[in-house]
């Protein structure tokens, strides 16, 4: 508990420094349409498949796509390790687009993690620590679609996530439940701009089996990018709100007889 509570005053800190210093402030808002699933091919082994198609104002503009799928593997019942590859596309959005780009913005990354669960009352807690390493492309010409400079980054991830059942102790099919979640993003190596981003969101989800769920809810996302405005020479912060429509879905391909979503 008490590096739980560690943590969250560590989350704090970005929204205490963001009012102490004079920056930019570009407001945007955002709607997540977001797939997840895990895919068990064998009693160790998963196979990880996801897609996040976001969108500024909601939904009429790009803001960017990201697909990955990696491998999980179950060391325990409840603790899990996994790696992967990410693609991901940023475009161009808001009053300061990022790195002052006209054309979008691509990267690549491969990435390891760590999570693990366990249950607190009725809580069901499930905590991630995940590594990245960031190949990002950026074209030095503005207006100019080809990407020639490829930067490496590396950077660190920690999400707390929280679901709690409203019928009974534990959440089962054609149940509601509460989800919510927190997490931080730290970059790491030589760049003085150390914070990255972080989320934090809260909502509802339904479980129609154990293989199918769906939940809505309202996300934050304060992000500093990672250069300054080139006119002011002052640090930018991204203060996006919206929702996230999240679906999650896992076939068991080990199972004779396959699941049935809604079933």
């Amino acid at each position: 508990m008490k590096s739980i509570l560690s943590l969250l005053i560590l989350f704090s800190i970005p929204f205490i420094t963001l009012a102490q210093s004079e920056r930019i402030i570009d407001r945007n808002s955002i709607g997540w349409f977001t797939y997840n699933g895990n895919h068990q091919v064998s009693k160790k082994w998963a196979i990880h498949t996801e897609y996040q198609w976001r969108r500024t104002q909601y939904i009429r503009s790009w803001q960017q796509s990201l697909a990955r799928i990696g491998a999980v593997y179950s060391l325990h019942e409840l603790v899990k390790v996994s790696g992967g590859y990410t693609n991901l596309t940023t475009y161009p959005y808001g009053e300061h687009p990022v790195a002052g780009q006209m054309v979008p913005n691509r990267e690549h990354r491969l990435y390891e993690d760590i999570q693990w669960s366990q249950t607190l009352a009725r809580f069901n807690l499930e905590q991630r620590i995940r590594v990245e390493q960031r190949w990002m492309g950026e074209s030095t010409v503005k207006g100019v679609h080809h990407l020639d400079t490829w930067n490496y980054a590396n950077r660190i991830r920690y999400q707390l996530e929280i679901q709690y059942p409203l019928q009974g102790s534990s959440i089962d099919d054609r149940e509601f439940y509460l989800t919510a979640f927190d997490e931080l993003f730290i970059n790491l190596g030589k760049d003085d701009n150390v914070y990255n981003q972080n989320r934090i969101l809260g909502g509802v989800g339904y479980q129609f089996n154990d293989d199918l769920k769906l939940e809505l809810g309202y996300l934050h996302q304060i992000t500093r990018q990672s250069d300054l405005d080139p006119v002011s020479n002052r640090p930018i912060y991204e203060i996006n709100q919206g929702f996230r429509l999240n679906l999650i879905y896992g076939i068991d391909f080990t199972r004779k007889e396959m699941p049935q979503p809604g079933r």
